[in-house]
This record gives structure tokens, C-alpha cells and sequence, in this order.
């Protein structure tokens, strides 16, 4: 029986957190000798297909009826829940974000199926079906148990990371038409965060706070991000001020990254913003006091001011290109 993974798009690109979640579900496969099904619902560039492939994706389901190009929360557990009863599957994998946690929630319901949030690891699979989950705003650890038979996992970014398994993939377009019932909203627009690289979905995140001292200073934040390949953020404080925009705000009441390497610049380390970077990989703290208490939290400090210290830095990443 496949492994159904949905796979939330970026316009109409499959997102990265997607990719992470099929090499998930294939780790998964390995241990039960299922296949791994991807469900992609509404418009798709055909490149994105070979992508899902590179994964280790063995079959896509594509619902392309125009109605899926709204991702309305309804519409969309409705029709995955109906793909999962015709593919006999025991379980629904998706990639943690604002559409895909509630859509879950709604199939293990359906299915009644057990359901893990915030999965940070792959399952131990022996005697029972284990697993490790980030609660309190990644301050803590909860290990849980999926008994029932039918199991839906919402996992965190970065928690399998994109392992290549290439294989080829098999289409199939599927013939199943949007409920009429379902489609009473309408999405009328969207007003998305600017910048090269989001937040949600940023392997390094470069962040800085009010040790810049102003909002004339940023440039050589965004010109470090800019030469890594980051995104930007900033501290509750430094949004509040109205210095940088509040989509850049990283924090308990903010954005939650977990990116494979954060530096913070000039931040102080607040549990509030702690809460909201505690499951990066890598923390990397420059500030010119020593007993700022992120210290506590980096696997690497620089005691320095951000003023000399971060020009440098661009400085030997442009000679190490």
C-alpha cells in the first residue's frame, strides 16, 4: 500500500518542505516495503514532476481540475481524503505549514486515523510506533505512540532533509472533480512577504536586533544575506520600531525557522525569540556582550561589534566564493 504525501505548491512549484517530506516518507517505505504516492491538486509546471522523482517519489497523483487552484482548507481535505480510500493508504505525510496542519487534522478525523504534529524525527519502527515531536514552542520533547492503523504525520521543516533517491516517476491524472459544495470561498488575493528568500522556507536565515541601532544600518545585513543565499529577519523589538517590515519578525509570536544555519547579529536572545529559532541546526551569535544570553543557545559566538565584525565577514565569504 503507498505512503500518500501531499504536496503543497509555491505558485505552481512543488515546495521544498514537500521534497523533505517525500524523502521522509521513503524512509518510511524502506522499513515497510510500501511505495511512496505524492497528490498534487490544481495547476502544475511539468518539470516538477522529475523533482518529486529526484526524492524518491514513485507515483504522482494529479487532481488538475482548475477548481484545486484555490487552496481552500475544505476543498482540499475533502479530495485528498477521497484519493486516500482509493489507494487503500495507511498514511498521509505532509510538510507542516498554515494549509497542510489543518487539512490533516480534518483527514485523521475521516480516517480515524492517530494523528503526530511537529515531528521532528523518523519513527521507530519495532514494537510499536514511536515518535519524537517538538511542543512548547520547541522548548521541549514529547515522545508518542501511533497505535491506530491508519497514521497522519505533519512533520517540520528541515526534519529529514532532501535525500536523492531518483527514480522514475509515474503520473497519473486523475479524473476527480471538485466538490460543488466546497466551493463557496473564494480566495479574492494575497498579500505576500517580498524578498528572494522566505522565511518559512530558508536554509540559512541571517537576523539581526536592535544592536544595529537603527534602520540606516541594514544594509550590510542584507548584503551578508544576499552573498549566503538567506533570508532576513529581525527581532520583535526592531519590527515594533517599524524599522524592518513584521514578516520578518522571528519569534514565539512571529515567524518559526528552522533553518540549517542562523546567525543572529546583535540580538540579545529573549526566550520569545528563542522559542522561535530553536530548531535550527546551527546558531551562530555576534554581539559585543558577552553575557548576552543567546550565547547560551549558539554552537558558535563572536564577541565583537556588529559593525566591524560583520564586513569582515562578507569579506572572506566573497574570497571564499
Amino acid at each position: 500500500m503507498p505512503i500518500l504525501v501531499f504536496l503543497e505548491k509555491e505558485g505552481n512549484n512543488i515546495r521544498k518542505s514537500s521534497l523533505e517530506a517525500i524523502s521522509y516518507a521513503c524512509a518510511i517505505a524502506g522499513k515497510s516495503q510500501s511505495t511512496v504516492t505524492g497528490v498534487v491538486l490544481g495547476d502544475m509546471d511539468e518539470g516538477e514532476t522529475s523533482n518529486a522523482g529526484l526524492y524518491g517519489c514513485d507515483k504522482i497523483i494529479h487532481l488538475s481540475d482548475p477548481g484545486f487552484n484555490q487552496p481552500v482548507i475544505s476543498l482540499y481535505a475533502e479530495a485528498l481524503n477521497t484519493v486516500m480510500d482509493k489507494e487503500s493508504s495507511e498514511f498521509f505525510i505532509t510538510a507542516q505549514s498554515a494549509l497542510a496542519d489543518p487539512i490533516a487534522a480534518k483527514i485523521a478525523i475521516k480516517q480515524n486515523a492517530s494523528i503526530a504534529t511537529n515531528v521532528t524525527d523518523l519513527p521507530d519502527m519495532g514494537e510499536e510506533f514511536a515518535l519524537k515531536r517538538s511542543i512548547y514552542s520547541g522548548k521541549a520533547y514529547e515522545n508518542i505512540v501511533l497505535t491506530s492503523a491508519k497514521k497522519v504525520i505533519s512533520i517540520k521543516k528541515n526534519s529529514a532533509g532532501l535525500i536523492e533517491n531518483e527514480k522514475a516517476v509515474k503520473v497519473e491524472v486523475s479524473d476527480l472533480k471538485p466538490n460543488p459544495d466546497k466551493l463557496d470561498v473564494q480566495i479574492t488575493g494575497k498579500d505576500k512577504s517580498t524578498g528572494k528568500i522566505l522565511l518559512p522556507e530558508a536554509d540559512i536565515v541571517v537576523s539581526a536586533g536592535r544592536g544595529l541601532k537603527g534602520p540606516d544600518n541594514w544594509s550590510m545585513v542584507e548584503t551578508l544575506a544576499e552573498e549566503l543565499g538567506a533570508a532576513i529577519g529581525c527581532s520583535k523589538p526592531v519590527s515594533d520600531a517599524g524599522w524592518r517590515p513584521h514578516h520578518e519578525h522571528v519569534g514565539q509570536t512571529g515567524i518559526k525557522v528552522a533553518p540549517n544555519l542562523y546567525i543572529a547579529i546583535g540580538i540579545s536572545g529573549a526566550i520569545q525569540h528563542l522559542a522561535g529559532v530553536s530548531s535550527s541546526k546551527v546558531i551562530v551569535v555576534i554581539n559585543n556582550d558577552p553575557e548576552a544570553p543567546f550565547f547560551n543557545n549558539a554552537e558558535y559566538g563572536i564577541v565583537g561589534d556588529a559593525f566591524k565584525v560583520i564586513p569582515k565577514l562578507i569579506d572572506v565569504i566573497r574570497k571564499n566564493k
